[in-house]
């Protein structure tokens, strides 16, 4: 058996053999997996050096290894257009579409480094690493000190993930398998849908004092002490909910095994060495960090050119597309019928969002020096309340059809339709009252 593996995969001597637990993967990276292909080896093998050999084929991999490999060019296209001051929306543009591939690649290496680390600290990296893309756009934003296109970008990843990848699963497999009763296992949903709400609490909370506290008072800073206090046990929650995950309960978020299922049968072996994967990790993120970059610098200009507020763009626009490669895994698992890992997907982004992200760049912003809060202004406040009851008691019965899906979608247009309109000024303080657009009212009253 050792003899017939692949050289460029020997970096360490013998790879190491895959045990049960290795073999259990979470939902996020199965869903990953759906847009992975297999690449063909036979050219490269026939490569005499050894190190070019190696390096080809970890090319092969990582950068061919994907379908979504064709909008790879985006990424060098984007960095010639910042270079040759070409127009700043096409760099936005540009800088967009490149993330998409990169989103897909990291949770691929992620993968592979925990063929070799275990399914423990791979797991752990998992959490880590699975919204980096968010993670490092609100780092940018932070440190820019556009404290709105922050909150904006979070609060568009959870209810894209809750509203539009849920919607669009549940209502795909229901069209599907209108013949067969589609069930998952609804402790795993009882388990985010908690997590949630604590998230939700964490959030009204600021928003609520600032109301009860009346105009006349002054409540920046206790809400911003309040915000920072709530993020510390925000963090402390999800810290409790990866043991959970990982260690005490660990068996309701393993993904589940068929023995029908041959997309997972190739994908049990380790396809580039434990050195190679973390540098690819690395450069990955440096690649998302420099496209993050160009994305917050740009948002605005692209705003003003394309007639859209940014409201609009970084709470709709940014996650479908950031995110598309994870969103399709999730929606063709579940024409598969296999819901849990659907529901693994959605609602752990979902929940690792508002419950480490958004904390984390509050405490992030703290060390800054930058005051953010978490009092997200009544109309996202309210879009988010809304948007985790209607998924919490769409999912109370651990079964689904394709009605429930459809709700859902049209819960994630209205609020689309309800920020398309509204234009919130960009760095001005958290207010109620919204300025309709012109061009929004051309639009509808026509």
């Amino acid at each position: 058996m050792a003899s017939n593996q692949e050289p460029w995969l020997l970096e360490n001597g013998n790879p190491k053999g895959l045990t049960k637990e290795h073999r259990k993967r979470s939902a996020h990276n199965r869903s990953s997996s759906s847009l992975r292909k297999k690449s063909d080896r036979t050219l490269i093998s026939k490569i005499p050096c050894s190190l070019l050999r190696q390096f080809l084929a970890n090319l092969q991999e990582v950068i061919l290894g994907t379908k979504l490999s064709v909008l790879f060019p985006a990424i060098p296209a984007a960095i010639l257009a910042d270079s040759f001051g070409f127009g700043r929306p096409w760099v936005f543009a540009l800088s967009l579409i490149g993330l998409m591939p990169l989103a897909e690649r990291v949770s691929f290496l992620t993968e592979q480094i925990a063929f070799f680390t275990g399914p423990t600290v791979g797991g752990l990296l998992n959490a880590t690493c699975g919204n980096a893309t968010e993670l490092i756009i609100a780092i940018f934003a932070l440190s820019q000190h556009k404290i709105t296109v922050v909150k904006y970008s979070l609060l568009g990843s959870i209810l894209s993930n809750l509203l539009l990848v849920l919607g669009t699963s549940l209502f795909c497999g229901g069209i599907a398998n209108l013949r067969r009763e589609q069930k998952y296992d609804r402790r795993q949903a009882d388990v985010n849908s908690l997590m949630l709400l604590l998230a939700l609490l964490c959030h009204l909370l600021p928003l609520l004092f600032t109301f009860a506290a009346g105009e006349s008072v002054a409540t920046a800073d206790p809400t911003l002490h309040l915000s920072r206090a709530s993020s510390i046990v925000m963090l402390i929650a999800y810290a409790a909910y990866i043991v959970f995950q990982l260690w005490t309960h660990r068996e309701l978020f393993e993904a589940q095994e068929e023995s029908d299922d041959d997309d997972v049968a190739e994908e049990e072996a380790a396809v580039i060495g434990f050195w190679s994967g973390f540098v690819w990790l690395v450069g990955m993120t440096g690649v998302i960090a420099l496209l993050s970059e160009y994305i917050v610098g740009t948002i605005e200009e692209a705003s003003d050119s394309w007639g859209l507020s940014v409201s609009f763009i970084s709470i709709i626009l940014l996650p479908i597309v950031g995110n598309a490669a994870e969103h399709a895994g999730a929606v063709i698992f579940a024409f598969k019928n296999k819901l849990d890992i659907t529901l693994g997907v959605a609602l752990g982004s979902a929940t690792q969002i508002a419950m480490f992200v958004v904390p984390f760049c509050v405490i992030v912003a703290w060390i800054m020096g930058i005051n953010m809060d978490l009092n997200f202004s009544l109309l996202e406040t309210g879009s988010l309340a809304l948007s985790i009851l209607a998924t919490a008691f769409t999912l109370q019965d651990g079964t689904s059809h394709y009605l429930k899906g459809l709700i859902l979608l049209l819960c994630y247009i209205i609020i689309g339709a309800c920020f398309f309109v509204s234009q919130a000024p960009l760095n001005g303080p958290n207010s109620v009252n919204l300025r309709l657009k012109s061009t929004a009212g051309a639009v509808f009253g026509a």
